[in-house]
């Protein structure tokens, strides 16, 4: 039998759980929530440069008409549920404790992972249970993200919050594009490995923060504003997944903003979003507390923080269009490699954020968030400049530079607008601000999409469809069948370019092809033809995406530099 000095000496012998006031505690909080937030946001993009390799793993057809929604929603269910919940569990954070949200979110994060990769169904079936566990997976994900930022905000001092958030942050926003690199290379060995990594890495998070987190930061409890969250999450829900719809064709039409069930979700969104509004303003508690807009600075900051959203996703989306669909094809990279050597090539921007935050929130803390955070947009803005000046064909190391420089301007922008926003609210308030940033953000992703897309495709809609007919008659195509693929929605043509396909392969088909002359099928099915016969479209719609990009970013830029007189908080970080 055990005696109590054997007690004694075997506790003795743990590794001592360091405490929240010890000068150490502050790195074991940033080092696990930089964890967290790595591993939710790689997430967001890891199955974005997979989808053709899970589409060929569960046997099913991306760019056939019905099986269009399941991509979209492999694509955007994660982002839109991330959205929705980071306030709701933000709030409950401050709540019931921010470290006990967050460890429950790396717990589901890790069982939903494992479900992931056990997808034991094919077609249809397959993608649902795919695009369900996703969802419960965002859950998780949701968990981390809104109370990451809240926790370093209570363990590090206001001297050291900036370089703090600003190394959090980056890894946050480095991460939806380290996803691009690290999806590229798994898919090619197997498609289930994408969830399989986050399980020895979220088994490692999980142990780590149960045993060395605490809640240190003020808890308030408070009761759970139900008509809130029903109203939130409805609304942005119903807005986001009409916006989502929205670039799919319709009627005829090249896009379904005419689509009933569209203009049903983007109309009673909106409203229902207006409901919400109404129903914070009156409950004592609410979960999204609209009082601390009235400060001109939180306000200001997470303004920025949607219009830099908007434009860095739009800019990850038509990049990989760009080089999937036209540059990589020029240089003679086979369309099944195009998805992986795409992540590659925008090394150069993760580099940039990678290089600059963590610099940029240390800055921040010494000379004052505001102007860096401008700055880091207008940097954005020259770099949206520099891309409308390429060709479309360009000299990768111009290319590389460039979006290295925009890159550099996110990471510039990224610690201290955090710091702005989460330092202009009460400490009894962060876990809701935490997660309000987070909502913006994410949103922010979704309607890059929706937005960018939509442009895109009107931008296409005016000269594809005569540069297609001409250029397929001219290889032999019969003007009927040259017609018909010229009629086809532009964003069939945009998606085979982003998964990775031949698209010309794809509208023409084998019968098409098999009687034409073998020389015309060689020229059709190389990897010139498309690139040259959807540069000059492609460019003419990269203008006005990029043209909005840069007064989005010229806007946040004026944004961030709002003050408010009444918060003092960010004012002393700035003396």
């Amino acid at each position: 039998m055990a005696t109590e000095d054997d007690v004694t000496t075997r506790i003795q012998r743990r590794p001592p759980r360091i405490a929240a006031d010890h000068p150490n505690y502050k790195w074991v909080a940033l080092s696990n929530t930089t964890l967290g937030m790595l591993i939710a946001t790689i997430n967001s993009s890891i199955v974005l440069i997979s989808l053709p390799a899970i589409f060929n793993g569960i046997h099913l057809d991306p760019l056939q008409p019905g099986n269009v929604s399941y991509l979209l929603w492999m694509l955007m269910g994660y982002m839109l549920v991330t959205a929705v919940l980071v306030v709701t569990l933000g709030r409950l954070g401050d709540i019931f404790g921010r470290v006990r949200i967050y460890n429950a979110g790396f717990l589901i994060f890790t069982v939903t992972s494992v479900i992931l990769s056990v997808d034991p169904m094919h077609g249809g079936g397959g993608a649902l249970w795919l695009i369900g566990w996703r969802v419960a997976q965002a859950v998780g994900g949701s968990m981390l993200m809104a109370n990451s930022a809240a926790i370093i905000t209570d363990a590090f001092p206001a001297k050291q919050r900036g370089m703090a958030l600003g190394v959090n942050m980056v890894a946050g926003i480095a991460g939806s594009f380290i996803g691009l690199v690290l999806g590229g290379l798994l898919a090619e060995w197997n498609w289930r490995s994408i969830f399989w990594v986050n399980v020895p890495i979220g088994l490692i998070g999980t142990v780590w923060a149960y045993r060395s987190l605490h809640d240190t930061g003020v808890r308030r409890p408070a009761a759970m504003d139900w008509w809130g969250n029903i109203t939130f999450a409805v609304g942005l829900t119903a807005l986001l997944a009409g916006i989502t719809y929205g670039i799919q064709p319709y009627g005829g039409h090249t896009m379904g903003w005419t689509n009933p069930w569209v203009l049903a979700g983007l109309i009673g969104g909106t409203a229902m979003l207006v409901t919400f509004c109404v129903v914070e303003s009156k409950v004592a508690e609410p979960m999204f507390p609209l009082k601390l807009f009235r400060n001109a600075a939180f306000a200001g900051g997470n303004a920025a923080t949607l219009l830099g959203s908007v434009a860095r996703g739009g800019l990850q989306f038509m990049l990989i269009i760009w080089l999937q669909g036209i540059w990589l094809p020029l240089h003679g990279y086979d369309y099944a490699n195009t998805p992986l050597w795409a992540g590659i090539y925008l090394l150069p921007l993760t580099i940039g954020f990678l290089a600059a935050g963590p610099i940029a929130g240390y800055l921040s803390d010494r000379y004052g968030a505001r102007l860096f955070a401008a700055a880091g947009f207008v940097v954005m803005a020259a770099s949206f400049g520099g891309l409308l000046l390429l060709p479309t064909n360009f000299s990768y190391w111009v290319f590389a530079l460039v979006v290295f420089l925009n890159g550099l301007g996110g990471g510039l922008f990224a610690a201290p607008n955090t710091s702005i926003i989460m330092a202009s609210v009460p400490a009894e308030s962060r876990g809701a601000a935490s997660g309000m940033r987070a909502t913006f953000q994410n949103a922010g992703m979704v309607l890059s999409i929706g937005i960018f897309f939509s442009l895109m495709v009107a931008g296409l809609a005016g000269s594809l469809p005569h540069t297609l007919s001409s250029g397929l008659t001219a290889q032999g195509v019969p003007a009927a069948n040259a017609h018909q693929v010229a009629s086809l929605p532009p964003v069939g043509t945009l998606f085979a370019a982003f998964l990775g396909y031949n698209p010309i392969q794809q509208l023409l088909g084998p019968d098409l092809l098999h009687k034409l002359s073998p020389a015309h099928v060689h020229t059709l099915t190389g990897r010139e033809f498309f690139p040259h016969l959807i540069s000059g479209p492609f460019h003419d719609g990269l203008v006005v995406v990029f043209s909005l990009a840069i007064v989005m970013s010229l806007v946040a830029a004026a944004a961030s530099l709002i003050r408010s007189r009444r918060d003092s908080r960010v004012d002393s970080i700035e003396s």
